[in-house]
């Protein structure tokens, strides 16, 4: 499965899972609140963490999310990147219970310094495979959207 087909079908689980919607009567001030049995992700993070409406999880609102949960300002952007940086972007995203993205960032930007140079982005791919292969982030866990990764 290329890149853009993983990230496709990550939006779709994430729509499914907004699907799973079923209305509960808040006895408190007795607004309608959703609870949610989700598959794939932990959907009320997402949806607290993004100010998402319940009542417009579209599978657009989906894509979108899930290429701000890859580092990507939108879809569309995603949608336009070069392989080497939707690898990148594919492999923190199935490690995001590892790193987030910005420590990813500054861990490229140290190494630029350290270098004193800018990487393209086959470089970075290469050392964001090598740094995972050598399990560089395997003393870090971080909560993450995907349920099969919680801790």
């Amino acid at each position: 499965m290329n890149t853009i087909d993983f990230f496709k079908l990550q939006s779709k689980n994430l729509h499914r899972d907004f699907k799973t919607k079923k209305p509960v009567s808040d006895q408190v001030d007795r607004d309608w609140l959703y609870e949610y049995e989700p598959i794939y992700f932990d959907v009320g993070t997402i949806i607290y963490d993004f100010n998402l409406d319940e009542e417009k999880l579209t599978l657009m609102k989906a894509q979108h999310v899930i290429a701000q949960i890859a580092g990507f300002q939108k879809w569309t952007v995603l949608i336009k990147a070069s392989d080497p940086d939707l690898k990148i972007a594919k492999i923190l995203y199935e490690n995001q219970d590892v790193i987030d993205l910005r420590m990813w960032v500054n861990y490229i930007a140290e190494a630029e310094t350290m270098n004193q140079t800018n990487f393209d982005s086959e470089t970075k791919l290469a050392i964001c495979e090598q740094v995972f292969e050598k399990g560089v982030f395997d003393d870090v866990l971080f909560d993450c959207y995907l349920l099969d990764k919680k801790y």
